[in-house]
């Protein structure tokens, strides 16, 4: 791998697989215990709005960087699991692109308009689909280091 490719690769890694783990272990459950829903949902959504554009370069560094080095090896010379980091690595773009798209568009919406309940079920549709790709990215993580052991 290119080393600029390397680094883009990596760095786009370190932003989106430990922002969420970030969020997922350290700040949604501080915000859950001290803070009341009005403003535990308006903070979410100021974090989401900074976090996101950040998870967009990352997903585009990514994605980029490992076709780049798939296609100058080519698929078929690839390793196997390279393969099963660029299915797992669509999979979490493809549910990155639906929290923007619908639960996150939803909690703006709701924050605008203090619609708390609606908030509050759009902020737990978000979690768990944060959950879900945060474990799939660490499983790409272990996939990455461990599939040349052929583990």
């Amino acid at each position: 791998m290119h080393p600029l490719f390397k680094f883009l690769h990596l760095a786009g890694v370190a932003v989106w697989v430990g922002g969420m783990f970030f969020a997922w272990m350290c700040l949604r459950p501080v915000a859950a215990a001290q803070l009341e829903p009005p403003v535990r949902l308006r903070l979410w959504a100021a974090v989401f709005a900074r976090f996101f554009p950040w998870v967009w370069a990352a997903v585009f560094g990514i994605l980029l960087s490992g076709l780049m080095t798939l296609l100058a090896v080519g698929f078929k010379a690839a390793p196997p699991f390279w393969h099963v980091m660029l299915l797992l690595g669509l999979v979490m773009s493809a549910i990155f692109v639906y929290v923007v798209a619908l639960p996150y568009a939803s909690l703006k919406a709701a924050v605008a308009a203090q619609d708390w309940p609606a908030g509050a079920q759009a902020l737990g549709r978000i979690r768990q689909l944060v959950g879900t790709n945060l474990l799939i990215g660490l499983a790409t993580i272990a996939v990455a280091t461990l599939g040349r052991l052929g583990l």
